[in-house]
């Protein structure tokens, strides 16, 4: 049984902090990605694959266009209302799904598999990380690939800074660190100052380190 409402499912939290995580930038990255993932995963045209967590479809629409069959599973429907939208203005189909992913039950068995963008392993207890990895793992044909991106402990060590600022989205974004811990995880504080009217709000969460 799953606990109350985490921070991540709240529409109000992306609705926020949405065009801060996915900006110009990030999107300018998605073909180099969905490039790099099929020749890691050796996909060619037809192959099935599942972007688990695929939020506004930075990554399914570029695997699209790549000619894959693609799947895009997110909880957000906001997010995948946008993607949808990509997916029409870029000619492609795309199969989004909204679903938590610690309760997905994939219809068929996918060649490859895909969580993205260090979007793993913030739930409230490791048995809930693992049910997301158990339910992608479930979703793969024997032979399937996944490709896992994340924050592993060795480089928030090597790389931890105790904070920083930068403006983005007619925000001023500032951001602190701290560690959870022996580096069992890392806690982030994201304080979005508004450029027009000082309107602040700010989040503060875990992500588990592996």
């Amino acid at each position: 049984m799953l606990k109350k409402q985490q921070w991540f499912e709240s529409e109000d939290f992306w609705k926020n902090y949405g065009p801060i995580m996915f900006d110009s930038t990030h999107w300018a990255e998605a073909p180099g990605i969905a490039d790099a993932v099929c020749k890691i995963a050796g996909l060619s045209k037809g192959s099935s694959i599942l972007d688990a967590g695929c939020g506004p479809g930075r990554i399914s629409v570029e695997l699209a266009l790549n000619k894959l069959a693609v799947t895009g599973v997110d909880l957000i429907e906001p997010f995948l209302e946008a993607a949808k939208e990509s997916a029409k203005d870029e000619g492609v189909e795309i199969d989004f799904i909204q679903a938590d992913l610690r309760t997905f039950k994939a219809k068929h068995k996918f060649d490859a598999a895909v969580n993205l963008y260090t979007s793993f392993g913030y739930c409230a207890t490791i048995e809930e990380d693992a049910l997301i990895l158990k339910s992608i793992s479930e979703s793969l044909k024997d032979s399937g690939f996944f490709i896992l991106e994340c924050l592993s402990r060795e480089n928030a060590v090597r790389d931890f800074i105790e904070g920083e600022w930068f403006e983005r989205a007619g925000k001023i974004v500032l951001t602190e660190f701290s560690v959870e811990g022996a580096w069992e995880g890392l806690r982030s504080k994201w304080i979005l100052i508004d450029k027009k009217d000082g309107i602040r709000i700010e989040h503060e969460f875990v992500q588990r380190l592996y």
